[in-house]
């Protein structure tokens, strides 16, 4: 799914609408609940997003972050709680939150038989901007994600990488406040990936507030201010990504054979030193425990079972927690790689 959701700006709310409810937060939520016949997609959600900052939700497949995205950007009603968007009410004001809003989606919305630049035309004249007006703004846009050397080639001709930057460039069309990015970055590659977080971190520079899911945790660690776990309809976390790795409890151990076939062995060596938590990387060899704040104790009761196992070390120490490692704390499981399709 993605869709430009944003129109023409506005300026001043029209009469009945009120301001949002916190100076300089630009989304709030509270209790909002949705059901998909006998599954409850989303138990009373409360969030609230700063204006002009990035704000993550994470959360494993099927957790509710794009159901909450579809009703903050007006796609569906909650079946309970309320929420405001700038302002606006998400279902009361649907029509003219609209207007202040972008959606990008999980997969690129364009067409493949017209340019580039037909394309954001195309954009600017659905939300009825003059002729010139919206030239002028595809115009921009091409120049802001380096695609005006391709602005003449049909879009189909375009990598996947061009693809997606023309697509987050039409959701910029209307100028949005709010931009709302699900799953943004999404089978691009690297260095794909590192040119959209330069201009999420520009769009941020400029004033707009972006609510992003990601299936990468390091996106999330780089570029959000503040995340909300979601798991199983509900958030169980909430924070700066510091605060997160704190609130998980202190250092990781982590430790490398020099033999990585011994890996499995190690594993077993150390089990039992602290409860749960253990996890292997099978593409790195590293084996990690969190340790809380008993870091020295368990690094020295490793070394010494480690040792009595004759398991030869290439590197052991303590480190602070990354994003995905407070990620399998906190649910339990790992972030998989598909969100729900509700």
């Amino acid at each position: 799914m993605s869709a430009l959701v944003n129109g023409p700006a506005w300026h001043g709310r029209p009469n009945g609408v009120a301001s949002a409810s916190v100076v300089g937060v630009a989304i709030e939520s509270e209790g909002i609940a949705k059901r998909f016949g006998q599954v409850q997609a989303l138990k009373g959600v409360d969030l609230q997003v700063r204006e002009a900052t990035v704000y993550g939700l994470l959360g494993p497949n099927g957790a509710g972050k794009t159901t909450m995205v579809r009703i903050l950007t007006t796609l569906l009603s909650p079946d309970q709680g309320h929420a405001r968007v700038v302002g606006y009410d998400v279902v009361r004001d649907a029509e003219a939150l609209r207007h202040r809003i972008g959606l990008a989606g999980q997969a690129a919305a364009i067409d493949g038989n017209l340019t580039g630049f037909e394309n954001l035309e195309m954009v600017g004249r659905l939300y009825h901007l003059p002729a010139s007006e919206a030239e002028r703004r595809a115009q921009q846009v091409l120049e802001r994600f380096e695609l005006t050397d391709a602005a003449d080639r049909v879009a189909r001709t375009y990598s996947g990488g061009m693809r997606r930057r023309l697509d987050l460039g039409a959701s910029l069309v209307g100028r949005p406040e709010v931009l709302f990015l699900d799953e943004p970055t999404t089978g691009l590659d690297p260095r794909s990936r590192l040119a959209l977080w330069d201009v999420i971190r520009e769009l941020v520079k400029d004033g707009t507030t972006l609510l992003l899911t990601t299936q990468y945790l390091e996106e999330a660690d780089v570029l959000a201010d503040r995340i909300a776990v979601i798991d199983r309809g509900s958030v169980i976390a909430e924070g700066t990504p510091d605060e997160l790795k704190r609130q998980t409890g202190g250092e990781i151990l982590y430790i490398r054979v020099a033999d990585r076939s011994r890996t499995p062995e190690a594993a077993g060596a150390v089990v039992g030193i602290v409860e749960g938590g253990q996890k292997v990387d099978n593409n790195t060899g590293e084996l990690t425990l969190p340790v809380g704040d008993r870091g020295t104790a368990i690094l020295t009761e490793a070394v010494r079972r480690l040792d009595d196992a004759k398991i030869e070390l290439a590197d052991i120490g303590l480190r602070r927690p990354t994003l995905d490692e407070v990620f399998l704390l906190i649910t339990g499981r790992e972030a998989e790689a598909e969100e729900e399709t509700r």
